[in-house]
């Protein structure tokens, strides 16, 4: 396999559980704490704006209500995004998915930028996310790392810029997962945690893929994962991950 140039600690939604997901405030919190990868969530608003949230609706992480997809980037760039975790991050903005870029460039910090179609979006969020992905990113030492449950997604993402890599997200992998990786060109494979079995791993090394693996907040459980050959842990747990494992930082 071709050496991988990514962190194997990576901050989840890119401040863990300390400060609100997908905000820029979450993404300088894990850059603070020494993070030099940051796993994001991008979806577009109804008028094509790339912009960070994890759900498919506001309700859960802003002040908004309804399903996000149906909000121009004018309306959403109105909502607070971070009162919701605690009165310190009232009035933080929903931002941008050019304004996140900036901020990770800035600090060097790579980026997993999960591809998040709201529904009915797939390959328009797919095609939209990577071209904006490579022109953020251009010249940059490290490209950023496209990953998605959604196979349209990422394979409208390889047929726009098939230059950038891509990891397909899965929970428990079957061999009709291993068959899509295949077609759709991933370099890794991202499942979670209680399916990551030394067996599952070495399978995957064997296919020429690395593995992330997510989210894993116990830290005997990431040396466990780490042993078996992971190639990469997402965590919500940022604070004790980064002085249990400053080496992997």
């Amino acid at each position: 396999m071709n050496a991988w140039p990514y962190p194997k600690l990576v901050a989840h939604r890119g401040g863990g559980s300390i400060a609100p997901e997908n905000t820029l405030a979450a993404i300088r919190v894990g850059q603070a704490l020494g993070f030099r990868a940051a796993e994001l969530d991008v979806k577009l608003a109804r008028d094509g704006v790339a912009f960070l949230l994890h759900d498919s609706t506001l309700d859960r992480t802003t002040s908004g209500r309804g399903p996000a997809g149906e909000r121009t980037w004018a309306e959403l760039a109105m909502l607070d995004a971070g009162g919701w975790l605690s009165d310190a991050f009232r009035g933080e903005p929903i931002p941008t998915f050019d304004d996140a870029a900036r901020v990770l460039r800035e600090r060097g910090t790579s980026a997993n930028v999960e591809i998040k179609p709201v529904p009915g979006t797939d390959r328009e969020t797919g095609r939209r996310v990577a071209e904006r992905a490579a022109a953020l990113w251009e010249g940059a030492a490290v490209a950023p790392l496209l990953s998605s449950f959604s196979f349209e997604a990422l394979a409208a993402a390889r047929d726009a810029v098939p230059a950038l890599p891509r990891g397909y997200i899965v929970g428990a992998p079957s061999d009709a997962d291993f068959a899509r990786m295949e077609e759709v060109g991933a370099v890794s494979l991202h499942c979670a945690r209680q399916h990551a079995t030394r067996e599952l791993i070495a399978r995957a090394h064997a296919a020429g893929l690395r593995v992330l693996v997510w989210t894993v907040n116990d830290p005997p459980e990431a040396e466990r994962l780490l042993a078996a050959g992971a190639d990469g842990i997402i965590t919500d747990n940022l604070r004790q991950f980064a002085s249990r494992f400053p080496e992997l930082l």
